[in-house]
């Protein structure tokens, strides 16, 4: 399989080891519900995990969600909820959405809150290695102490600065060395949640979470650690600096996999801008069958734009594929082969996860099956129609 590593920027043939896959992802912060470009970032690895599977390999998938943060506070302030109560209602809300689009379970579906121990023991490595210092309270990775930081985004220091800015980073904080280092756990503050921690009460930092959890699931090393582009830089990058120095191994992951970023009327589809698709809103209308084909007639790393009147074309696909799948096999006479489009299927998956040919391959297995003389047999057809929709996470069911 070849799949294209953000780190080298470049594809690379991927080979499991020992026919296992340890994949991490970064999930949501559970203050507002799931839209489609969460749906197009969390249903690429449910592909990824499923194609893998469909291949005898053994995946070990492992999902975050930031359960305490400081955007779940401020949502929580706005509509006069217990943050945890807030954390909890979002949290289910993005796994039943989850469920309605047909992904598959993750193997560990891991909270910030249930391991702070394993944090504050990370944290405490860094500090005996030299690479995190404390401050009134507050702990600080130096990233001054860390010559390869910048690996995996490749920024010159110059440009990192105002993305970190831009993503949470607080530059004029006093008790930072540098305006770049990041907090590994953050000082308590009035009425907010807090833990024990070496350093007094407090609770983590972003970044340091998804190590902790990363490297208590899977290990020192994973194989695939994923997220949504905007990801790579501050966080992934932190992610990368805190588990190597911590740990002393390399690499932290052999792949780093990125989902391009969904835009919708001209910008980007966030939160903040507040131009949100909200997938149960889509769900309302269409199926999870025709919603999965058209984010993935967008191959992963491409950046495009959600049109809502795309829905109805992508409907009437899904419908097609639906029909050749349920349609009435009486023939006997000679067999529908459609061996050459489930190679084509096969190879598209295995070329750095190419969905736009693995849907069109199977759009031709539903042509084949409908178009085939009444006393074709297209028993076989409607098999592998089946069990490759399955792969891309169809239902082929109304």
């Amino acid at each position: 399989m070849q799949l294209f590593n953000t780190q080298s920027g470049q594809v690379e043939r991927f080979v499991p080891n020992d026919n296992l896959v340890k994949l991490y992802v970064c999930g949501v912060t559970p203050y507002d519900t799931t839209h489609v470009g969460h749906a197009f970032t969390f249903l690429t690895f449910d592909i990824l995990v499923r194609h893998l599977r469909s291949l005898g390999v053994d995946v070990t998938y492992v999902q975050n969600v930031t359960d305490i943060d400081d955007d779940i506070l401020r949502k929580a302030k706005e509509v006069g909820m217990d943050w945890r109560a807030l954390a909890d209602r979002e949290t289910e809300r993005y796994r039943q959405d989850m469920r309605d689009l047909n992904a598959l379970d993750f193997d560990h579906f891991v909270r910030a809150t249930d391991h702070i121990p394993e944090i504050v023991g990370l944290s405490e490595r860094l500090v005996a290695n030299g690479h995190a210092y404390e401050a009134k309270g507050n702990l600080y990775f130096s990233v001054a102490s860390d010559p390869d930081f910048g690996k995996l985004s490749h920024l010159a220091p110059p440009e990192m600065l105002p993305i970190a800015n831009e993503r949470g980073n607080t530059p004029d904080d006093p008790n930072k060395r540098d305006p770049l280092d990041f907090v590994l756990w953050q000082a308590a503050a009035p009425g907010e949640p807090t833990w024990d921690s070496p350093w007094g009460p407090g609770r983590p930092g972003w970044h340091i979470e998804c190590s902790a959890m990363a490297t208590r699931y899977l290990g020192n090393t994973i194989d695939i650690h994923g997220g949504g582009a905007d990801l790579v830089f501050p966080h992934h990058e932190a992610e990368i600096a805190q588990s190597e120095l911590a740990t002393g191994e390399q690499p932290f992951a052999r792949f780093w996999m990125h989902v391009a970023m969904v835009d919708y009327q001209g910008e980007k589809m966030s939160k903040s801008l507040g131009n949100l698709v909200i997938v149960r809103d889509v769900l309302e209308h269409y199926s999870a069958d025709a919603l999965r084909l058209y984010l993935f007639s967008n191959h992963y790393r491409t950046e495009w734009e959600f049109q809502d009147e795309a829905m109805d074309d992508w409907s009437s696909a899904a419908a097609d594929l639906r029909e050749a799948a349920d349609f009435p096999a009486y023939g006997i006479e000679q067999e529908v082969d459609v061996a050459p489009f489930r190679e084509r299927f096969h190879n598209a998956l295995e070329d750095d996860l190419n969905t736009p040919a693995a849907i069109e391959a199977l759009r031709e297995i539903g042509q084949a099956i409908l178009e085939a003389p009444e006393e074709d047999d297209v028993r076989d057809a409607q098999d592998t129609l089946r069990s490759l929709g399955d792969v891309l996470g169809l239902t082929l069911a109304q």
